[in-house]
């Protein structure tokens, strides 16, 4: 730390939400929508509601922490016709962090393989499901990065250098938010569980990456250079959520009318009365019935048994 630096604490540099306008959208829908539409709603709504608790929950984290760093909430970057939406930048005299926060109801454990498996518990039962990774999601992120800081250096030795050392100055991290959710990552890799950590954790975290390095501290303008380039490349978000949301619920109710349909024109198939087998729709070829339709049990001649055509 230089003797003439000023920052002495986290500057938020960027601290608006776009979860926040999802919900305000959310919200908006909620207000007209009936039956299913209005279940589908309320499940959104909770989704969005609890990311941003757990986004708070991570800022809370930085506010407090005491460590000189820039802050840059929510960024949207775009790049090449590649996008990445980051929940936090964090920019320190040391190193640069992109932080994923996870606010995820139950439990995570993250097998050998690097797979996320969440289990929850409904009543007396209990839910497991696969959940796409976090630690996938966030390494595109920082590839995005990447690609968009060596493109501004200039000349070919730096662009070369810069890329050499960026997994050294910029890091991932996958914050989960929820305090209630025990993580078991016993059997995953090193270099995965290095990746994830919960919300009490991620100011011990920065700090210890921080100390590792010994020979290089930024000053209050490098600080706020690397902010600003990232700030000036943050686009607006170009979702219309109103517009998303009403196509989704219309798209949804869609299927489940064809589904119906579906139900509706499907016939059942009966079983024979005599052993049970499927039957088939025959058409009888003699007799006083001659052309009409009944159902003869699959197994004929073995089985003979039938039913009239309702």
């Amino acid at each position: 730390m230089g003797l003439f630096d000023k920052i002495k604490g986290p500057v938020f540099f960027k601290d608006d939400s776009e979860s926040e306008k999802q919900l305000v959208a959310l919200n908006e829908l909620r207000k007209s929508a009936k039956g299913s539409q209005a279940e589908r709603l309320d499940q959104e709504i909770s989704k969005v509601e609890a990311g941003i608790i757990g986004e708070k929950q991570v800022r809370f984290e930085l506010e407090n922490s005491h460590i000189p760093m820039y802050v840059l909430h929510d960024v949207f970057l775009e790049h090449n016709g590649l996008t990445a939406q980051i929940d936090y930048l964090v920019i320190t005299r040391k190193n640069s962090y992109v932080i994923e926060c996870k606010n995820l109801y139950g439990n995570i454990e993250i097998n050998n393989s690097g797979s996320f498996i969440r289990t929850w518990k409904y009543g007396n039962k209990e839910n497991k499901e696969g959940i796409y990774s976090p630690i996938t999601q966030n390494q595109r992120h920082m590839e995005l990065i990447k690609e968009i800081r060596v493109q501004a250096k200039g000349n070919f030795i730096t662009k070369a250098i810069f890329e050499k050392y960026f997994y050294s100055n910029y890091h991932s991290v996958v914050v989960l938010a929820n305090p209630k959710t025990v993580l078991n990552d016993k059997y995953a890799k090193k270099e995965v569980k290095e990746q994830v950590i919960r919300a009490d954790q991620l100011v011990a975290y920065i700090k210890k990456l921080d100390e590792q390095v010994k020979d290089y501290s930024a000053s209050d303008k490098e600080l706020e250079e690397v902010a600003s380039f990232f700030l000036e490349q943050n686009k607006q978000n170009p979702v219309d959520y109103v517009k998303k949301f009403r196509e989704m619920l219309a798209e949804e109710a869609e299927e489940s009318t064809e589904n119906t349909a579906t139900k509706t024109d499907k016939t059942e198939v009966p079983s024979c009365p005599i052993c049970g087998a499927p039957m088939v729709l025959r058409t009888a070829q003699k007799g006083d019935n001659k052309g009409g339709k009944f159902y003869g049990c699959s197994k004929f001649p073995k089985c003979r048994g039938i039913r009239q055509v309702n």
